[in-house]
């Protein structure tokens, strides 16, 4: 068996960024990952990093307080969701933000920015230059400078514990168990559960069983062993979504091209410091069409949504039942249908298909020129509808039926009050497919102020600490750009308190409590 001062479960932003804090302290660290590669969650974001009171800021002017950040995060998320928040944690977390931004921007990584992104009353998200996937890379290679270990398609079982303690881990690797041992603890940084059936039936419910997590390998790791270990986990039931996302392209975005480490990066993120706003904004459109998701509107206005077979399933305007009933459709994916009246409207502002606000909106023509991979336009409905195989007589049929509602002549079967002008007349569009995705969820362990994983009885448990969305600890960071800080907060948190545990007294938990 073999022996490491510090243990991390998961290599993607929270795990890196731990195993490199505690190298960085002198700790021999083992960095323990189930996937051929590192990355998580982390690796497949767009990147940004929202923080007050930042070095970047303040070379840009603009005057910012930690606690008017508290106050705006607070608003993002629907009020029944915002009072489960813990208060005290998050005002924590923001307060050490800008000090992980300076330390990511030791690193060599390279930030545009920040941008708005209302209700900030300040530009607040800093954008990682060329995307998150240069987190992974900074954070891989400094671990590696540190002679951190990382393992690679190893899958951690189960916890070891010996007299109330967590020493270590069990694990298995190419078909064999093995164990590793932890002088002074373990870091859970598993990610979130978005894509455990299992768990999202248990704490969210049955009808949302169905609906896929945008990261197919987060199912929940790091909640599992922390629970086994007796940790009080919160906010279970709390999640980013669901919510419809195109289907990805099968081919790498084009932010993954680009250099992520070394000198090319840091070239690449000083020239784009320096490009006029219509290239960024040109930069980041491509972005969006990558990742974000449709905007309620397109519904609202009258798009409509159909399965393969070509009909209609759902009122279309109501979340979350157009999300459960789409991951209920063969092979779970869904058709967006615009008429030629709805195209026009999508072509200019105000209405967009999706935004990353202040900064960047997509449109009809964005899509069919970034992702002519689920942007089918003709001025035929046929010419749209072939290429998906969708079968033209059946919509046809289901056009009618919907326009027969529109024009007030009948009710909607699947009750949608709202009427707007029929669907008749190219040009036609036809966007998709499209999936519903849980983001993430926020449920995790509870942690004290230096990361330790809290019993049910708010006491640490020995040698056990988590960080990302292992750790959450109750609170809600909707909004762009928080979950990053605090995968990357947490982790420099953790790393650094597990090797200051002996020293400044392991079982003396900092309050978090509100």
């Amino acid at each position: 068996m073999k022996t490491y001062d510090v243990i991390v479960v998961g290599a993607g932003g929270s795990g890196l960024a731990a195993g490199l804090a505690a190298a960085q302290h002198g700790g021999q660290v083992l960095i323990l990952e189930k996937r051929p590669q590192p990355g998580g969650t982390t690796g497949i974001a767009v990147g940004s990093f929202t923080a007050a009171e930042t070095s970047q800021q303040a070379a840009r002017g603009i005057a910012d307080r930690v606690a008017d950040h508290a106050i705006d995060a607070g608003q993002f998320a629907d009020p029944q969701i915002e009072c489960r928040n813990n208060d005290i944690m998050r005002a924590f977390f923001l307060q050490e933000a800008p000090r992980t931004f300076d330390w990511l921007c030791g690193l060599g990584l390279s930030f545009v920015g920040p941008n708005p992104e209302p209700p900030n009353r300040v530009p607040r998200m800093h954008n990682v230059v060329p995307g998150a996937k240069a987190y992974i890379a900074a954070l891989q290679l400094a671990f590696q400078d540190q002679r951190g270990t990382l393992l690679c398609d190893t899958t951690v079982e189960e916890l070891i514990k010996q007299e109330g303690r967590v020493i270590g881990v069990r694990v298995t690797a190419q078909g064999h168990s093995r164990q590793y041992h932890a002088r002074r603890g373990v870091v859970l940084a598993g990610g979130d559960y978005a894509n455990d059936p299992g768990m999202i039936a248990e704490h969210k419910g049955e009808q949302y069983r169905k609906i896929d997590g945008i990261n197919p390998f987060a199912t929940g790791d790091g909640q599992r062993l922390a629970q086994q270990a007796g940790a009080e986990l919160v906010n279970m039931d709390v999640t980013y979504g669901p919510e419809l996302r195109f289907v990805t392209s099968s081919s790498a975005p084009f932010q993954q091209w680009l250099p992520t480490r070394g000198w090319a990066s840091q070239l690449m993120g000083q020239i784009a410091r320096k490009l006029p706003n219509w290239i960024m904004r040109r930069l980041i459109k491509r972005l969006l069409v990558t990742w974000q998701h449709p905007e309620n509107a397109l519904f609202q206005q009258g798009a409509i949504l159909l399965n393969q077979r070509g009909e209609r399933f759902v009122d279309e305007t109501v979340w979350p039942d157009r999300e459960i009933a789409t991951a209920n459709q063969p092979d779970k994916i869904g058709y967006i249908l615009l008429d030629g009246e709805r195209v026009r409207q999508f072509s200019n502002w105000p209405h967009f298909i999706s935004t990353a606000p202040d900064i960047a909106y997509a449109y009809v023509h964005d899509y069919h020129r970034l992702r002519p991979d689920i942007t089918r336009l003709a001025n035929s409905l046929e010419a749209v509808l072939q290429p998906r195989n969708l079968p033209l007589d059946r919509v046809r049929q289901t056009l009618e039926k919907y326009n027969h509602f529109a024009n007030g002549n009948a009710r909607d079967p699947f009750g949608r009050t709202q009427r707007t002008p029929p669907l008749r007349g190219g040009p036609w569009c036809l966007l998709g497919p499209a999936k519903a995705y849980f983001t993430t969820t926020e449920g995790g362990a509870l942690v004290d102020q230096r990361m330790q994983v809290l019993d049910e009885r708010g006491v640490p448990i020995p040698g056990l600490y988590a960080a990302g969305q292992n750790g959450l600890s109750g609170m809600v960071l909707f909004g762009h750009g928080l979950h990053i800080a605090w995968a990357m907060t947490s982790g420099r948190l953790a790393g650094e308190a597990i090797m200051d545990a002996h020293a400044a007294g392991e079982h003396k938990s900092i309050s978090i409590h509100n």
